[in-house]
């Protein structure tokens, strides 16, 4: 599903989203990523949801967001909290939702001048 008919430049904006892939401004991602506002986007080296440690959120948690959307693929999946314990105890919220979800609810947060970031995990 197309998103916007035009790029944004200055900030990273999810384009279009699809089963397996994502497009942030134009550019299509066929893997697990991270993205935030005014980051290009980022492998995010996750095998699969089931595959999730503490030490992958240490990559989002270095890049100090205020929230973190946590997109779990075609399908809704909570993560155990032991997983963000290091991101509760800094006040970081952390959501989970499909992917497709995912994706609108960083790019509302984004226009809104929040520090997001955007975790998406394609099984």
């Amino acid at each position: 599903m197309k998103l916007h008919s035009t790029t944004t430049r200055h900030y990273q904006t999810v384009t279009a989203y699809f089963d397996n892939s994502v497009e942030i401004n134009a550019v299509r991602f066929d893997y697990n990523l991270v993205v935030m506002p005014e980051v290009a986007p980022t492998a995010w080296p996750v095998a699969s949801f089931n595959a999730l440690t503490s030490e992958n959120f240490a990559q989002i948690e270095a890049a100090n967001p205020d929230v973190v959307i946590l997109g779990t693929g075609k399908r809704q999946r909570f993560i155990h909290p032991r997983l963000i314990a290091n991101l509760t105890a800094r006040r970081v919220g952390v959501e989970c939702m499909d992917s497709q979800a995912a994706c609108r609810t960083y790019n509302i947060l984004m226009t809104e001048g929040r520090r997001v970031a955007l975790a998406l995990i394609f099984d």
